[in-house]
C-alpha cells in the first residue's frame, strides 16, 4: 500500500518582515489603548460601588443627633454621605438662596438653599428641595417658605460642590458652593458639607418635591471593560490566524510550484471567472476557440 508523502512543514520566516512586525506593533498598540480604557470602565465601576455602598450603609439608618454628629458639616468625610442627622433650631428664611440649573428626572429647575440655626449654634444649610422652572425668567415662580419658629428636621449629610465659575444673579448660586455661600450671607456656616432635607416637623404649608433614593446599579462598567480587555487580546488573536493563513497558503504554492513571480498572491487565490453559455446551450465565441486550438494541438 502506497504511503502518503509527508508535507513540508510551514515556513514561518515570513513574520519577520517589516510588513508583519509592523502588524505585530500595531496590535501592540492597539492592546494597550484598549487595556486603558477597559481599566478606564474598571475605575468607573469600582467608584459606582463606593457609591452605592455608602447609600446601603448610610441612608435607612436612624437619624443621628447634631450635637453629637456636628464635625459631619464641619470635617465632611467621604465615608460620611447620606447619614441622617436630626437638628433642632430654626430656619433664617431671609438668607433663602436659589441655585440654579438643577434638573431632576430630566426637567430643568431649581434648588433652594436655606441657612438653618441649630440649638448648638452651628448654622448648618439645608437644601429644601427642587421646584421646576415656571413663567417667571431666572427665578422660580414662588419659593415656598419654610416652617416659622422651632422646627426639628432630619437631613442627609452631601459634600458641598466646588465653585464652577461662573456668575449668578443676585440671592442665586451657580453650584451648591458653601465657601460661596457664606460669602453671600455674610456670616459663618457648616462649609464641608450641606443637608438635603428628608424630613420637617411641622410639616411646611407647601412642600418642595426632593430627590429619589439614589439608584443601586453599577451600571454597564464592568461588561464594557471585559470588551476592550477581549478586543485588545482578539487583536492578537486575528494576527496570529492571518500569520497561520500565509503560512499554509505559502505552503501550497510551494507544493504546487507556484510563485510570487508568476502572479498568485498567496492571501488570496481568487477563481477563475468562466464566460458564461449563451441561451439554447450554444457555446460562446471563447469556448469554440478554445476548442479549434485543442484540436489543432492533437494533430
Amino acid at each position: 500500500m502506497a504511503q502518503t508523502p509527508r508535507r513540508a512543514r510551514l515556513d514561518y520566516r515570513f513574520l519577520i518582515s517589516p510588513q508583519w512586525l509592523g502588524g505585530l506593533a500595531l496590535c501592540a498598540v492597539f492592546a494597550v489603548a484598549c487595556s486603558l480604557l477597559g481599566q478606564w470602565q474598571m475605575d468607573r465601576r469600582m467608584e459606582a460601588v463606593a457609591e452605592i455602598n455608602k447609600v446601603l450603609q448610610n441612608y435607612d439608618e436612624p437619624a443621628v443627633p447634631l450635637a453629637s454628629n456636628a464635625a459631619v458639616f464641619t470635617d465632611f468625610q467621604g465615608h460620611q454621605q447620606w447619614t441622617p442627622v436630626e437638628m433642632e433650631g430654626e430656619y433664617l428664611e431671609e438668607d433663602t438662596r436659589i441655585v440654579r440649573n438643577r434638573p431632576l428626572a430630566g426637567k430643568p429647575g431649581y434648588e433652594v438653599l436655606v441657612p438653618f440655626r441649630a440649638d448648638t449654634g452651628d448654622v448648618v444649610v439645608v437644601n429644601r428641595g427642587w421646584l421646576p422652572i415656571g413663567d417667571t425668567p431666572g427665578r422660580p415662580d414662588v419659593v415656598p417658605s419654610p416652617p416659622a419658629g422651632e422646627v426639628t428636621v432630619v437631613v442627609r449629610a452631601k459634600p458641598g460642590e466646588p465653585d464652577l465659575g461662573r456668575d449668578a444673579p443676585e440671592g442665586q448660586l451657580a453650584s451648591i458652593d458653601l465657601v460661596a455661600f457664606a460669602d453671600s450671607v455674610g456670616y459663618p456656616v457648616a462649609d464641608t458639607a450641606y443637608g438635603q432635607l428628608a424630613d420637617e416637623t411641622p410639616a411646611p404649608a407647601v412642600g418642595m418635591q426632593q430627590p429619589p433614593k439614589p439608584p443601586l446599579d453599577e451600571g454597564p462598567h464592568l461588561s464594557y471593560s471585559l470588551q476592550w480587555f477581549m478586543f485588545g487580546l482578539m487583536s492578537f488573536v486575528v494576527w496570529g490566524y492571518m500569520a497561520r493563513q500565509k503560512a499554509l497558503n505559502d505552503r501550497d504554492d510551494l507544493e504546487q510550484g507556484l510563485t510570487e513571480d508568476d502572479g498568485y498572491l498567496s492571501a488570496y487565490r481568487a477563481p477563475k471567472a468562466r464566460p458564461a453559455r449563451r441561451r439554447g446551450g450554444r457555446p460562446t465565441d471563447e469556448e469554440a476557440e478554445d476548442a479549434l486550438l485543442d484540436a489543432a494541438e492533437s494533430r
